[in-house]
């Protein structure tokens, strides 16, 4: 059919557009802050990518919601101030006849958004969280750069060496400042290497020179060696368990505590909530040529950010026990249902309040 045809089609070419821009803006915002963390030491340099690549999969859900209610509300925008809508609307097409093009050009989108927030959200973060675990549980002398200085996993020393084989077990020109038991110490050597002594992993320094000075004292103590060890990390760590959005969502289901309930309610309600603002945007779309298409997308944007906002919202109270996760789901996102589905009545039937109050005072004549 006509009708149906030329809407899918405008609609993808809108929503192919805006989600290009979308993404393009959130890889650069994960960039600057994936850099942020690499350059503090949280995340291996080597791994920038491939952490950009699972945060992004992981905000795709949100970037897939926004694209579609955006893309929706400015191709209708558009048929109203180009009297393309007007047309329609004479042939006998009513606003609710628009919302079955709109949804078979959106189911597609919808079930991707229900999967990538139920699966690939929670399977994202486990890898970054693997990622960085692997990285933290790496010794201090495996997390120096060449030629950089470096803060120790417990933040008490730091490391400068000139790394010289392969597989970073030993290096030239090393120097440690560390500050533990009251003293601060600076030990330089020429050369070290790794050795496993006892399941914890040791720097054995050979031919260097050791300073130590006491908290609070000016003396100073300067004592030469030719082999000194100091401990870099520990290969056995005690096992943590995974934080609630690196959870998979049956698991959740399984151990409905506060916090699993919380994000499995902030899953679900993304999920429903890509729905709702479908409807959303054929009930506010209107044609205002004084502030063209610009007051329909900033109505929009304001829509998005409340209502992603409360979603937000309803996970941390959920968490914290001030609501329960059914009733909160039904009140928030079927109440913007029907809300939503009100006002699209509304505009489908040409009902305004005067016309209301004329029919209740003849209703009751």
């Amino acid at each position: 059919m006509l009708f149906h045809s030329s809407i899918r089609k405008e609609l993808a070419r809108s929503f192919g557009a805006t989600l290009i821009v979308l993404v393009t803006i959130v890889m650069t915002m994960m960039l600057i802050r994936t850099l942020g963390q690499a350059s503090s030491g949280s995340v291996n340099p080597a791994e920038i990518s491939l952490i950009m690549g699972y945060t992004m999969l992981g905000h795709l859900p949100t970037v897939l919601t926004m694209s579609l209610f955006i893309a929706s509300v400015g191709t209708l925008s558009r048929m109203y101030l180009e009297s393309e809508m007007v047309i329609w609307l004479i042939s006998g097409r009513g606003l609710r006849a628009l919302l079955t093009p709109m949804l078979r050009f959106a189911w597609p989108i919808l079930l991707s958004i229900g999967v990538l927030v139920l699966i690939v959200w929670p399977w994202s973060n486990q890898q970054i969280t693997e990622l960085k675990e692997r990285f933290e549980r790496r010794g201090d002398l495996e997390r120096v750069s060449p030629g950089q200085f470096q803060e120790s996993a417990n933040g008490l020393r730091v490391f400068f060496v000139d790394k010289d084989s392969a597989e970073n077990k030993q290096g030239k020109n090393v120097f440690i400042s560390s500050s533990e038991h009251d003293k601060q110490a600076m030990t330089s050597s020429k050369e070290g290497h790794v050795e496993t002594i006892q399941n914890e992993r040791f720097l054995l320094l050979n031919t260097g020179q050791r300073v130590e000075q006491s908290n609070g004292e000016s003396e100073l103590k300067v004592s030469e060696f030719k082999v000194y060890g100091t401990r870099i990390s520990q290969d056995v760590k005690t096992a943590e368990l995974a934080p609630p959005k690196a959870t998979h969502s049956l698991r959740l289901i399984q151990t409905p505590n506060p916090n699993n309930l919380g994000e499995l309610a902030w899953r679900i309600g993304l999920a429903i909530a890509a729905f709702n603002l479908l409807v959303i945007a054929l009930a506010i779309t209107s044609a205002n040529h004084r502030v063209g298409r610009g007051g329909n997308l900033a109505l929009a944007l304001f829509i998005f950010v409340v209502y992603y906002n409360f979603i937000n919202l309803g996970q941390s109270w959920i968490s914290a026990g001030k609501v329960q996760f059914v009733p909160y789901l039904i009140a928030l996102h079927g109440g913007v249902f029907l809300l939503a589905m009100g006002w699209l009545l509304v505009r489908h039937n040409n009902w305004n309040w005067r016309q209301l109050l004329r029919a209740r005072q003849e209703g009751t004549a």
